[in-house]
């Protein structure tokens, strides 16, 4: 067949670390490219409309734009710059021709930033380097540039990809230059150099064929598939053959046909190969799924995503407050909204279980899988679920497990304590380097279930002075067990509400989790404590009432505020015999054995059975 190129448009994707500035970019290229009216309130993070996104500060989702320059479309993909995120980098590269990689110029390529360029050149993506945040005081942009060649060379899948251009940017300001100590007023020279270094798109010859790299929901129309068209055209009412992973090929018909222009779809009554579009009408689509046209139903190769490495269950709450705070509180509902997931989260895993119940739900990361959890307690969810655990294979009888590369940037005061914590999470050393102003940068190779609950120790040990970030390397042979790094817990050996005088009885076990007024059941956690085993507390014992004591004396005690824990640092907490409740209002955390002498008896069981295995 033969092969053309359209020169009216442009298709490019954003990478770059995590707090890199992409989206701070893209916000920027949408206001100067004058696709929206000068009345609207624009903003920040104009990209990013998702609550969870604003409040976090990261992209979660990729997402596509356009914008008009010179009269040439620019098509752009913003994508997440978290490592737990990087399978919508993975399915969403096929739909560029070219890749912006920001670079910050203090820190430098990150983990991620390695991960993302190596995904844009294996896809012979065409690179453009923007070394951004050059107006900060402590920028370091000669050496930056120089490490990011480093990881060209790394990483290159031929001589061509060496051969890239350097732009100079200050998001923030919506400045972009071509010579480093220029001035610059606006991001022209990047639009130039995006019309000048991206190729167009390829056009081959044949009948409609695009690959669905995203999907969206709307309410009115059903599923929105997102893809580039790779050749010929389509229209509303097309007739189309859809074909999933096997090949098997389904008759449907195009509803609508929309493109992007700034945060709008627009509704188009024509699209030709090259255009990214947004297309409705058909039910039964998939993420990496074919449509292609009645005349040639041919498959394109489909989407594949790195394997997950974590994994946790999802149940029906079993508490006594099970029902009161959600609206979804069956397993029918929990069932319905996981495998629903999984048609736009690709990088996820839902199995059954031997449960009806409890499902396996298997994600990238620890966050990755909180963001889920988080989005479902926010539609109405009512759930628990259980510690994270490491997902292992055995090859050639030997148990394999995910190992991540941790890289630490913090000050030199903080090594000792860092190592000690890290060693017992088995990790090890394998770079250290001291810039000789008391800052170091730190990279140790780590199970993935080490790094379980570890950023919490990490900005406690380090006050808040420090950066982690992880990289997913690949499997390593299993390394043994890991040491406790949690004391006992607290927990509720009556239910009822929390009183000022039970809870300042328990503060003197340990730290409190809730507050006078509480609602507890027995098995609830309440609080932690430095010792070595859990410790049943009544924290709704009131004070006897006598002729010398009076219940209101309890208004002169004073509490320590109890500590509250985010969902994130609830996952990390936890232990294999515990839980975390999850609802629309609270996060609970719990014993499975919610019933004191049901625990101790597991507890004799657990300890005979090893005893058996010992001998």
């Amino acid at each position: 067949m033969g092969q053309t190129h359209r020169n009216d448009i442009r298709n490019i994707i954003i990478i770059a670390h995590v707090d890199h500035g992409k989206t701070t970019l893209v916000d920027a290229m949408l206001k100067q490219s004058k696709v929206f009216r000068d009345s609207e309130q624009l903003g920040q993070f104009i990209m990013d409309q998702n609550p969870l996104e604003r409040e976090k500060g990261i992209t979660i989702l990729a997402k596509n734009t356009a914008v008009i320059y010179r009269g040439i479309k620019i098509n752009i993909i913003d994508t997440p710059g978290h490592a737990d995120f990087s399978g919508e980098v993975e399915r969403t590269a096929n739909m560029a021709d070219g890749c912006l990689l920001l670079v910050d110029s203090v820190e430098g390529p990150m983990p991620q930033t390695k991960f993302v360029l190596r995904q844009a050149l294996q896809g012979g993506l065409k690179p453009i380097v923007v070394i951004n945040k050059t107006d900060r005081e402590n920028s370091r942009i000669a050496e930056v540039v120089s490490l990011t060649q480093d990881l060209f060379l790394e990483l290159a899948t031929n001589a061509d990809q060496l051969d890239f251009p350097v732009l100079y940017a200050s998001a923030r300001d919506g400045i972009a230059v071509t010579d480093l100590g220029s001035e610059g007023s606006d991001l022209v020279p990047l639009f130039e150099c995006i019309l000048q270094q991206v190729p167009p798109p390829a056009i081959e010859d044949g009948p409609f064929q695009m690959l669905v790299s995203n999907l969206d929901y709307d309410n009115y129309k059903g599923k929105i598939a997102i893809g580039r068209i790779l050749r010929g055209k389509v229209s509303p009412h097309d007739p189309v053959v859809t074909l999933n992973s096997d090949g098997n090929p389904l008759n449907q018909e195009i509803s609508q046909v929309f493109t992007h222009l700034g945060l709008e779809r627009l509704e188009v009554e024509e699209a030709m190969a090259g255009d990214i579009v947004a297309v409705t009408g058909l039910d039964r689509i998939s993420i990496g799924d074919t449509i292609a046209s009645p005349e040639q139903p041919h498959a394109l190769p489909g989407i594949h995503v790195g394997e997950p490495t974590l994994k946790m269950t999802f149940g029906v709450n079993t508490s006594p407050f099970a029902g009161r705070e959600g609206q979804f509180c069956t397993s029918r509902h929990l069932r319905a909204r996981l495998f629903r997931e999984l048609e736009t989260n690709i990088s996820l895993r839902v199995q059954e279980t031997g449960s009806p119940d409890i499902f396996l739900v298997c994600g990238r990361g620890e966050l990755h899988l909180a963001i889920l959890i988080e989005t479902m307690r926010r539609e109405g969810y009512e759930f628990q679920v259980s510690k994270p655990e490491a997902i292992t294979k055995t090859v050639n009888d030997i148990l394999l497990e995910p190992v991540e590369s941790l890289t630490i940037d913090t000050e030199e005061e903080y090594i000792g304590v860092l190592t000690e914590i890290l060693s017992k999470r088995q990790a090890r050393l394998v770079d250290m380097r001291n810039d000789g102003e008391g800052n170091v940068h730190l990279v140790f190779h780590i199970p993935t279930r080490g790094l379980v609950g570890f950023r919490n120790a990490f900005l406690t040990a380090t006050r808040g002075e420090g950066v982690m970030n992880t990289l997913f390397l690949g499997h390593e042979p299993w390394v043994g067990e890991i040491v406790a790094v949690r004391g006992g817990v607290l927990v509720a050996s009556a239910a009822g509400v929390a009183v000022t005088y039970g809870l300042n009885n328990a503060q003197g076990r340990g730290i409190t989790f809730i507050e006078p007024g509480a609602q507890v059941y027995e098995g609830m956690i309440v609080g932690s404590t430095s010792r070595g085993r859990d410790i049943p507390v009544n924290i709704c014992k009131e004070k006897k009432q006598t002729n010398i004591r009076s219940s209101t004396s309890d208004i002169a005690v004073k509490l320590v505020p109890p500590l509250r824990m985010s969902l994130e640092e609830a996952l990390g907490f936890v232990n294999d015999d515990e839980l975390v409740e999850v609802t629309p209002k609270n996060i609970r955390l719990r014993k499975k054995l919610l019933v004191e002498r049901e625990r101790i008896r597991a507890g004799h069981a657990a300890r005979r059975s090893l005893d058996e295995e010992t001998d």
